[in-house]
């Protein structure tokens, strides 16, 4: 497979027309011309991705310190452990990034991919806000390192974790394409047990701050995936030869051990344990995803009989919408941080 060369941060030689630009193996100036994008949907998603910006501190945490005491040992359990996962994942996410970015050639999307670095790292910074507020010094310390001693835990970060290292050591198109998914699975499946726990605390009225500061991650996550979508798209048409049989095989195979893992990882967590949800429940709806994030690539269906939202899910949608336009389900008062069209989850 062929080797990739990361870009010139300085290069007066750099072609200036769109028509030439690419995704990969262009000869980019590296100039941000706003003016002058080839890819049309970058200009959209630039706009919804600087109206999404909004404060961790300025969420209030005091009902939440009244509350996580109170939770059931198997809430509190369950919180821990997906708050765990989840500084893993956008922590290094923030790392990453700027690491693919080095490989992209087309301007207006590493400009994307700054933007979403930043976001990654703001909601790092909800995360300890959250534990900062809720957990003693010692608490929060066990919290944010329990992926290091929680066998089940290690294993998913590890999944992601050595694709990501794979790149850093092996840098050809198969092992970018590669990445390129392991971030549309981490963006498009692997947050999501983790949010219907917190938003099935809030239809139980409990943690309505931890609740909020996670609404606005996924509101910030339905942009990443999104951006990694499009990319994987423009890649197909601009290198169609690196999606071959034997690439795509490769490709679902990624998918498919992320949805397994999100379903044993919401079984492990949640299971039977937490009032509202179930185990079933969590494999119906992760199931759900797949096919939704699969066939988003135009790939098609990869889970038979899991093609549409579960009737006992459809709650989730509701609650993960930041931008609700009337009132807030705990206090009455606007949620939307921002003029921010909220993204639908169909991606």
């Amino acid at each position: 497979m062929e080797e990739m060369k990361k870009k010139k941060l300085f290069n007066p030689d750099g072609d200036i027309s769109v028509s030439g630009r690419r995704i990969i193996g262009g000869n980019s100036t590296n100039l941000n011309d706003f003016n002058n994008m080839k890819y049309g949907w970058v200009s959209d998603w630039y706009r919804q991705a600087m109206n999404n910006f909004w404060i961790p501190e300025e969420v209030s945490m005091a009902a939440d310190v009244l509350d996580y005491p109170r939770l059931s040992e198997g809430e509190r359990t369950a919180y821990d452990k997906i708050l765990s996962f989840l500084i893993f994942l956008d922590s290094v996410q923030t790392a990453n990034l700027p690491n693919i970015g080095s490989f992209i050639t087309a301007s207006e999307i590493s400009l994307c991919l700054t933007i979403q670095a930043f976001q990654e790292a703001v909601h790092s910074q909800s995360y300890s806000y959250m534990l900062d507020s809720i957990c003693t010094p010692t608490e929060r310390e066990r919290i944010l390192y329990q992926w290091k001693n929680d066998s089940h835990l290690l294993r998913r970060n590890t999944f992601i974790g050595d694709l990501y290292n794979e790149f850093q050591e092996k840098q050809d198109k198969r092992t970018f394409l590669k990445v390129l998914m392991a971030n549309y699975i981490l963006e498009g499946i692997y947050f999501y047990s983790g949010f219907m726990f917190f938003y099935n605390l809030a239809r139980g009225g409990k943690m309505p701050g931890s609740v909020q500061e996670i609404r606005y991650i996924n509101r910030d996550e339905n942009t990443h995936l999104w951006l990694f979508r499009s990319v994987i798209r423009e890649l197909k048409q601009e290198e169609p030869e690196l999606f071959s049989e034997e690439n795509l095989a490769m490709l679902e195979e990624m998918m498919r051990e992320g949805v397994d893992q999100e379903i044993q990882w919401g079984k492990y967590v949640i299971g039977d344990r937490i009032p509202g949800l179930t185990g079933d429940m969590v494999e119906d709806y992760i199931l759900y995803l797949g096919n939704l994030r699969w066939g988003s690539l135009g790939f098609g269906t990869l889970f038979e009989g899991h093609e549409h939202e579960p009737a006992s899910m459809k709650w989730v949608g509701l609650y993960a919408n930041a931008n609700m336009v009337k009132t807030d389900f705990f206090e009455a008062k606007s949620t939307a941080y921002a003029k921010s069209t909220a993204l639908v989850d169909d991606l």
